[in-house]
């Protein structure tokens, strides 16, 4: 799923600001606890659930990234 958000336009990096936490460690699981996520892997934005046991395609994550974070241009 990383690698799904690393390979994005580079129009839509400067939008977002990721963060990718690990279930090995404590502060992971509570991320996870916190979304209330049931499977990974996971996205969530702005601290909301969006994409879950799934991969989505690059045209549907930057167009869900757009909408949400689009500054007008």
């Amino acid at each position: 799923m990383a690698e799904s958000v690393k390979v994005l336009p580079e129009e839509i990096q400067e939008l977002i600001d990721v963060r990718e936490w690990d279930l090995r460690t404590r502060e992971g699981v509570q991320r996870f606890r916190e979304l209330r996520a049931k499977s990974l892997p996971s996205i969530a934005m702005d601290g909301e659930l969006i994409y879950e046991s799934l991969i989505p395609g690059q045209e549907e994550l930057c167009e869900e990234i757009r909408r949400r974070y689009q500054t007008g241009s």
